[in-house]
């Protein structure tokens, strides 16, 4: 059994699916498509915190989703320096205006939501990939789909041995 603290969308004590361990095997859990959302992000608005606020303006627990548009400067981790568990991450700034196609999820993590997109971003001169982070200014608009995934009850839960939050499935 596991315990939250109040600001969890989960019920005080839940049953985890799984070990908190790296070394498991995979987990998932079966949903069902809720609502859609369609959301243009304008120019020189922050497209993470965006995102963030529309998941708790509208209780977007559990989501997935696309994206397109352009990007004025970002901050990204690329992979990791070294294979090793945690990683020493790869981390790349650019502040000129991309091209982005991204793809992410939307759970929550200590009660409020975590956004993790993946993405590549190019122009004439660079394409670059990886997980968008902090600094994520829009350049012109990006436009969003997103997916809620309903039937399901799932958490972002903070692992320290692999230096990360991997999304945990509850019973």
């Amino acid at each position: 059994m596991v315990g939250y603290s109040q600001t969890s969308p989960l019920p005080a004590i839940a049953k985890i699916k799984g070990t908190l361990s790296i070394f498991h095997s995979m987990d998932y859990t079966q949903g069902t498509i809720g609502r859609v959302f369609v959301a243009r992000i304008d120019h020189e608005e922050d497209l993470l915190s965006e995102l963030e606020d529309l998941a708790v303006n509208e209780d977007i627990r559990s989501a997935f989703f696309y994206l397109l548009g352009a990007t004025g400067g970002a901050k990204i981790v690329t992979g990791p320096k070294q294979k090793t568990i945690p990683p020493d991450v790869n981390i790349k700034q650019f502040d000129d205006a991309k091209e982005i196609l991204g793809i992410g999820n939307i759970f929550w993590e200590v009660g409020k939501p975590k956004i993790h997109l993946h993405a590549s971003a190019s122009s004439s001169n660079e394409c670059l990939m990886g997980c968008f982070r902090e600094f994520t200014e829009v350049f012109m608009v990006v436009e969003v789909v997103i997916f809620e995934i309903e039937g399901i009850m799932a958490e972002r839960i903070r692992d320290s041995d692999m230096g990360f939050s991997p999304v945990r499935f509850f019973l």
